[in-house]
């Protein structure tokens, strides 16, 4: 009988270790989770910010700006314009007729005033 007892003392004895340990697992665990949900949010919250960076950084007006300014660009018209042929060929730029002699831009407005 005595055996018996001290089987099931070391039974109890174990059983509680392993229940003491799988607690102590447990909250680990848990710690472990809420840390990689904090981080999780963390992280969501700068993409979100980054994403509000990137649409802000590339509006049309910025881009155009930055085209003139940084890389020297301009807009096209047909007076710099050059067209290239198939066979390598480069097609003049088309340059807008001067105006004819004598007129000025404020007598062709009185012209358009007197019409």
């Amino acid at each position: 009988m005595a055996r018996l007892n001290l089987l099931l003392l070391v039974a109890v004895l174990a059983s509680a270790i392993y229940l003491v340990h799988t607690q102590y697992r447990s909250r680990q665990l848990y710690t472990e989770l809420h840390r990689a949900e904090l981080e999780t949010r963390r992280l969501e919250l700068d993409r979100d910010r980054l994403q509000v960076e990137k649409s802000a950084q590339a509006t049309p007006l910025r881009i155009e700006k930055l085209a003139k300014d940084r890389l020297k660009m301009r807009t096209t018209s047909p007076a710099i314009t050059q067209y290239v042929r198939p066979d390598g060929s480069v097609i003049p730029a088309v340059v807008a007729p001067p105006p004819p002699p004598g007129s000025t831009p404020a007598n062709a407005s009185k012209r358009k005033a007197h019409s």
